[in-house]
C-alpha cells in the first residue's frame, strides 16, 4: 500500500506540473521563436539575439518543449524545430501559432485557474473574474476579440478541408454558414460545390474579415450580418461549426429553431462539433470541454444530448458522420 501510494503521489505531483507546457508554448510562440528556425538549428545565445529575450530563460524554455517533441536539442547545444512543431511557424501552411496564443490567453488562462468556482457555484468562472460574460467581453475589447478570432481561423483550417469533404449538401440550392467567422468552412464547401451558393452569416465586425472573395467562388456567396438568436438567412442547408458547444442548451434550441424555421422544405442542419465518446481514452473533447465550462457556458455533448436538443428544437437526428478531425458531422432534420 505505501509503494503504490507512493506512486500515486509522484504520478499526481508531475500531473499537476502540466500547466508548465502550455505556459512554455505559449512564451515560445509569443516571441516567434519557431520563425527563426526554419532555416536550421541555432543556439540558444542566437536565438536571444534575433527574438530580443534572454538567452538563459529561452533555453529553459527550449528545453522543456523538447521533452514534448516541440523543439529538439543536439549534441552542440543548438536546437531545431520538429516535424511536430512546426506549425507553430507564423508562416507555416497551416499555422497553429494565433491558435496557441488564443488557447493560452489570460480569457482562458485565469478562469482554469478558478475552476473550482465552476463546481461550488455551478457557472462559468469568466464573470466572476472579468465582470461580464465572455462574448461581452470580447464585444468591449478590440484586441481581445481579434485574438479569439484569428485564433479560432487558425484552429479551424486544417480541419476545414477534411471536413467540407464529409458533409452530404445538395448539389444546388444556397448553404448558409451560422457564425461562421471568417468562412473558411464554407470557402472549403463551395470549392467542393461548384453549383452551390453561400451565405456567411455572422457579425459585422467578424464578416469584415471574411475570405471568400476568390476567383473561384466568384459570384456564388453573399455575406449576411445578423444575430443567430434573433433569425437565421433562408436556405437549404446549414452549417454550424463549433457554434452550439459555446451556449447552454436553451440558447442552442434557439438557434437551431431559427434555422428550421428559414430552412426550405427537405433542408437539413449540419451541426460540425465534437462528439464525446464514452469510455476512459483521451479524447480533445473532454479537455475542451472544461475551457468551454471555466471560460463560457457552453459543454461538449454526446450523440444522446444532441439528439435531445434536435428534439426541442423541432428537429430529429439523422446521423452523425465522423471525420478525420477530432469533430463529426452532427445531421439533423426536420420531425
Amino acid at each position: 500500500m505505501t509503494t503504490d501510494s507512493r506512486g500515486s503521489a509522484a504520478f499526481l505531483i508531475d500531473e499537476s506540473l502540466g500547466f508548465l507546457i502550455p505556459a512554455a508554448l505559449r512564451a515560445a510562440a509569443a516571441v516567434g521563436v519557431a520563425d527563426h528556425l526554419a532555416d536550421g538549428p541555432r543556439t540558444p545565445a542566437e536565438l536571444a539575439a534575433a527574438t530580443g529575450t534572454d538567452a538563459r530563460n529561452l533555453h529553459r524554455v527550449l528545453r522543456l518543449l523538447a521533452t514534448r517533441g516541440v523543439f529538439e536539442e543536439d549534441g552542440e547545444g543548438r536546437f531545431a524545430l520538429t516535424a511536430a512543431g512546426d506549425a507553430l511557424r507564423t508562416d507555416a501552411p497551416y499555422s497553429a501559432r494565433s491558435a496557441v496564443l488564443m488557447n493560452t490567453d489570460r480569457t482562458m488562462w485565469w478562469p482554469a485557474a478558478e475552476m473550482g468556482r465552476c463546481l461550488t457555484e455551478g457557472t462559468s468562472a469568466f464573470e466572476g473574474i472579468f465582470g461580464v460574460p465572455f462574448f461581452e467581453h470580447f464585444a468591449r475589447d478590440e484586441e481581445t476579440a481579434a485574438v479569439f478570432h484569428t485564433g479560432m481561423a487558425a484552429m479551424s483550417d486544417p480541419e476545414n478541408e477534411p471536413i467540407a469533404a464529409v458533409c452530404e449538401l445538395p448539389a444546388t440550392g444556397t448553404v448558409v454558414d451560422v457564425g461562421g467567422g471568417h468562412g473558411g468552412l464554407l470557402l472549403e464547401v463551395l470549392r467542393r460545390h461548384p453549383a452551390l451558393k453561400g451565405v456567411l452569416y455572422d457579425q459585422g465586425h467578424v464578416l469584415a474579415g471574411h475570405r471568400l472573395d476568390t476567383e473561384e467562388t466568384a459570384g456564388r456567396w453573399s455575406l449576411a450580418e445578423g444575430d443567430f438568436f434573433t433569425g437565421a438567412p433562408a436556405g437549404d442547408a446549414y452549417l454550424l461549426k463549433r457554434i452550439l458547444h459555446d451556449w447552454e442548451d436553451d440558447r442552442c434550441v434557439t438557434i437551431l429553431d431559427h434555422c428550421r424555421r428559414a430552412m426550405a422544405p427537405g433542408g437539413r442542419i449540419l451541426v460540425v462539433d465534437a462528439v464525446v465518446p464514452r469510455g476512459n481514452a483521451p479524447h480533445q473533447a473532454k479537455t475542451l470541454d472544461l475551457l468551454l465550462m471555466a471560460s463560457l457556458v457552453g459543454r461538449e455533448r454526446t450523440e444522446a444530448d444532441f439528439a435531445e436538443l434536435f428534439t426541442a428544437a423541432g428537429l430529429r437526428l439523422a446521423r452523425v458522420l465522423p471525420t478525420p478531425t477530432v469533430l463529426s458531422v452532427v445531421e439533423a432534420v426536420a420531425a
